[in-house]
Order: C-alpha cells, then structure tokens, then sequence
C-alpha cells in the first residue's frame, strides 16, 4: 500500500498541532503537549527529522491574562497571542529538555516567504536546526498577520511549511480522528473515510460540514491544506491527536486517521514556492491552445494565447493562469507588467517590439517560471 511506504521512508515530517489538541477550557493542555512531545523525541532518535506547527498561544495569552473570554477585537486577541507565545514557547522548552532535546521558536508571517532570497533563508535556517537536532516550533507572527488571527490558518501555515522543506509527509493533529461521511460529534453514523485519492467537490462539501470545535480552520482548512501538498507529491494525513501514543501508533502501521495520496510526482522546491506559496496578484485568460501547450506539452506562455488580463501587476508579479473554461492550469511570474501584456496579446512574439517599442523577452511567461497545477 502507498501509505505503508510513505510511514517506512518518512524522513523529513511536518506535524501540526491543532488547538483542539492542545487546549482545554481556554487553557493549554500541558499533559496533552508534553506526551506529543515525548513522541515526537522517539520519532527523531528513530533518524527522523520533526519540524513542528504548533497552535495554543491564543489560549495560553487568555489565561496569563486571566481573561473572562477569548477577545473579540483584533488588536486584543494579537496582544493576546503575543502573550501566550511566549508562554507555549517555555512549555516546549521544558517538555523537550526532559528528553534531552532544544527547540527553537519560528514565527513567521505570509509576506516574508513571497520573496525568494527570504524563502531561501528561512529554508537554510530550518535545514541547519533539523542538523542540529533541534525541534523547531512554527507559528505565525499573529502581531502582524491579520489574515491568521481572523481565519486561524495553521493548516495552510503547516502545508507551506512541507512545501518550503521539501518534507515526505505532512501529519495533521486534530480533536477527531480524521475526515467522516458527516460531523462525527452530531452524528453517530458518519464512517471515517481511510483514503482520499482525489479531493473533489464532494470531499469539500463534507468538509465544510465539520467545523473546528476549538481552532479557526475547521475540517475544510485541513482539506484545503492537503490539496496544496499532494498536489507538490507530499502525502497528508489527518489523525486525532487526542489518542494516546497517536504518532507511534502511525509508524508503527496502526490504521488510523485520513490518508491523502499525492496526486503527482514531488515537485521541486522553486515550482512549490512559485505555484503553490505565492498570493497571486492578478489573474491570466489564455485560449485552449495555449492552456494545452503549457499544462500538456510544457511550453511557455507566449502573448499570442492570452485573451485577458484581470488586475494590476507589475514585471516579475506572481498571477494566475485560467483557461477558456475558467479552470485553473498554473501560476508564474510573469515577464511584462499588465498594461502591457494588454497591449501585445493576440499578438506574436516577433511582433512584440513593434507594438509595444521594445521587446525584452518573446515569453509573457518562461516555462522555467511557470508551475502546472490544474
């Protein structure tokens, strides 16, 4: 079976740690962290490498605070998490020690990844702690990331975090044991589907239909989550974090959880950072044929095959590439700004300079640049 391998080669792993794991009543579960951390320390003296995305300051700021509830402004619930960081930090730090292991505190925010020397450090910064055996714990920088305090977005945090490290396998924590036909805590007949080998529609729709108790994602922030690595052939797994001795019973063989295959070869690591980490900044219609020439026969993208253009983006922006049918084919960096891919479209390449005045490149968008990902 694919998982089976996937469990026996696993070397490099992200696990993400839910809040509803580590939480309980507004306050850290500290029995709860310090036994993942004890089996974290067994996976990494068995030669694996463990980076960690860990929820939990919210809840750790709320009761240093000594607040009623969680806040409800955003200012209040950053100050909130900034506190509490600090505090699930120590918890690590102490739960670690005991094993004779150092962590490391990583808290990042989305902008500082869309910058490829930034991407590049971070990535060198990762790869010297996993040599150095230290466990580095992963958050997001809450004091200036809006978009993570609103939609608690650790799952898509942890997915770019595989993507980034080129990780084998992502593994999700979360308060139940993976992906059901229905809402397992309302309904007593939902049945745990084992294997995802395709996420369609229908296994959104069953997502959408399982919120987060505790966390901000809910089942379908996980969903989207492993959409995003199997795409770059990095399996996922989603398992109840809550079991005890969970990520031994998983390289041990035990069935447990949702397994995601991956939908394609590994990807390397600039078309992950490219197609599948960067906010795209402006949308690129192209004809059949040239969607077929560049998801089918790996070309690039010349002006002659885009017939719009949404948004404003400047030369080297990330967009989006959509075909005739409004499906998504890739995404790249783009050669011309927007003004001026409006202008030379529908156009050939050796009439770029005649259009436009000057013609730099006959690519809007060099293969090398650009990341198939329908």
């Amino acid at each position: 079976m694919i998982r089976d391998k996937v469990l026996q080669k696993a070397r490099r792993i992200v696990i993400k740690i839910g809040s509803g794991v580590l939480t309980k009543t507004d306050d850290l579960d500290r029995a709860a962290l310090n036994t993942i951390s004890d089996q974290i320390c067994r996976l990494i003296d068995q030669d694996r490498e463990i980076l960690l995305v860990s929820s939990g300051a919210m809840a750790v700021g709320v009761k240093k605070l000594n607040l009623k509830t969680r806040p409800e402004e955003l200012p209040s619930r950053q100050a909130a998490a900034a506190v509490g960081q600090a505090g699930l930090i120590m918890e690590y730090e102490k739960a670690f020690r005991k094993n004779s292991k150092a962590v490391a505190q990583i808290l990042l925010s989305g902008d500082g990844l869309n910058q490829r020397s930034r991407w590049l450090n971070a990535r060198n910064t990762l790869k010297q702690l996993l040599m150095w055996q230290v466990v580095p714990v992963i958050n997001e920088n809450d004091t200036v990331t809006v978009e993570e305090i609103k939609f608690g977005d650790n799952d898509n945090l942890s997915a770019v975090i595989a993507l980034l490290m080129d990780a084998e396998l992502l593994i999700n924590l979360t308060d139940i044991d993976g992906l059901h036909s229905n809402d397992p805590r309302v309904d007593p007949q939902a049945v745990l589907l084992p294997e995802i080998k395709t996420i369609t529609r229908k296994i959104e729709n069953l997502a959408s239909g399982i919120p987060g108790a505790l966390g901000m994602g809910g089942m379908l922030g996980k969903i989207k989550a492993a959409r995003k690595v199997t795409r770059a052939g990095i399996p996922m797994l989603i398992a109840n974090g809550k079991k005890p001795d969970i990520l031994l019973d998983i390289f041990a063989g035990v069935p447990t959880g949702t397994f995601f295959i991956p939908q394609n070869k590994k990807m390397s690591n600039r078309k992950c950072w490219i197609g599948l980490t960067l906010k795209p900044k402006g949308i690129i219609y192209l004809d059949q044929g040239a969607a077929t020439a560049v998801s089918s026969d790996g070309k690039s993208l010349l002006p002659a095959g885009i017939t719009r253009v949404e948004g404003e983006f400047k030369i080297g922006d990330p967009v989006r590439c959509m075909d005739s049918h409004n499906e998504v084919v890739g995404a790249g960096l783009v050669n011309y700004s927007s003004a001026d891919i409006r202008t030379i479209m529908g156009h050939k390449s050796n009439e770029i300079k005649a259009v436009l005045g000057y013609k730099p490149y006959d690519e809007v968008i060099h293969r090398d640049n650009l990341t198939i990902i329908s």
